[in-house]
């Protein structure tokens, strides 16, 4: 089971406050603030973001994907909203599509790095 994950941002300041914002509706918030690094999570930090200043912009669907729970189809809706609302760019609105072991809903963002953003819960039974 994988612990956390970290992905590479130019401006860690623009970065976080993005991130503050567009994670509070699945239940993440700002848990650590280093000079070079910021930590969020619910309990301990899942999700972090490394500061790479001065790095080239991922070209779209070059960057990293990650993958987020939300608790709920609103909570998923809210994300890419709250994400779009602060300048992250849309890679798939809210909606039901089919994974390979099962249907959820989900939506995309990319982030100012290119970072493909994903949301999604799964329905349930």
């Amino acid at each position: 089971m994988i612990d956390h994950i970290s992905i590479a941002v130019s401006d860690l300041a623009r970065s976080a406050e993005f991130y503050e914002n567009a994670l509070a509706p699945i239940g993440l918030k700002r848990l650590v603030k280093r000079p070079g690094t910021v930590g969020f999570g619910k309990k301990y930090p899942e999700f972090w973001l490394n500061a790479r200043p001065g790095m080239a912009l991922n070209v779209d669907g070059t960057g990293a994907h990650i993958c987020l729970r939300a608790p709920s189809q609103d909570a998923v809706q809210a994300f890419f909203a709250t994400a779009l609302a602060g300048g992250g760019r849309s890679d798939g609105e809210p909606g039901p599509r089919q994974g390979e072991m099962t249907a959820y809903f989900g939506a995309f963002i990319l982030d100012f790095d290119g970072n493909k953003i994903e949301v999604l819960t799964f329905p349930r039974d």
